[in-house]
């Protein structure tokens, strides 16, 4: 699509405008509107409960990461929790930058993390860059979080985040449960494990592409506006810099 065509569509979008009313109408309409938001809520926590129940495959497989604690291995990274949720965030060997768009979600993960831990819950990120190659992107950014390094192991490999060279050649690889064309040798994605009292180490969730919606906490503010995300339906994060990056 060209700028030109891109700009009208965006300009065509804007002006779609909510119409003016009374407020007697208007509160009709918000009623009728909450009692969907109110469905959504409980298919909501219907999908969370169905998500939790999902069964786990027992991880038998060693994995050991660089971290700015050392090596450590996956059962390592629970950091005496039982539950560990990892971002697979996308910076490959040789990069000069962290994906902008994983850096958009990064951005809402230190305000998180200061409550998981009081939930038995701990967060990390891993990318398959060697450590001293995204730390000083990581403090750059003003990042907090636990950034570790899977660098010379398959983990970003097994959790379909990363491919390699012979896929690439292929031009197919398997993402988001599917068979799909080859976009990036590195692509995002969040994976959840949980140790028993043995512990055992399991692998419970993992999810890709849109399913990381939910960890964007302004999108969930731009969905309140009467804008809404006002993005280019055929590139929806086109808008999106990282935060250092923005226009004054």
């Amino acid at each position: 699509m060209k700028l030109e065509e891109m700009e009208s569509k965006i300009e065509a979008n804007q002006m779609n405008h909510p119409e003016t009313v009374s407020r007697a109408e208007w509160l009709v309409a918000r009623k009728d509107l909450l009692s969907r938001e109110k469905e959504f809520t409980r298919q909501r926590d219907a999908l969370g409960a169905a998500r939790r129940k999902l069964p786990m495959v027992k991880i038998d497989k060693e994995y050991v990461f660089d971290g700015p604690d050392g090596k450590q291995t996956l059962a390592d990274l629970f950091d005496g929790r039982s539950q560990l949720i990892v971002y697979h965030f996308m910076f490959g060997p040789d990069w000069e930058e962290g994906c902008k768009s994983c850096s958009y979600l990064a951005d809402h993960f230190d305000g998180a993390n200061r409550h998981l831990p009081h939930r038995d819950v701990t967060f990390v990120v891993v990318s398959r860059a060697p450590l001293s190659e995204f730390e000083p992107y990581k403090k750059r950014m003003g990042w907090r979080f636990k950034w570790l390094s899977s660098h010379g192991n398959d983990f970003n490999f097994d959790y379909h985040v990363s491919f390699t060279k012979a896929e690439e050649a292929k031009g197919k690889v398997y993402y988001n449960y599917e068979t799909t064309e080859f976009m990036s040798d590195e692509l995002p994605g969040l994976s959840v494990f949980y140790k028993d009292e043995n512990d055992d180490v399991f692998h419970t969730y993992s999810t890709y592409a849109r399913g990381l919606d939910m960890l964007i906490g302004t999108y969930n503010l731009l969905d309140l506006v009467p804008k809404g995300r006002d993005e280019n339906p055929d590139s929806t994060m086109d808008w999106v810099r990282r935060h250092d990056q923005y226009a004054a």
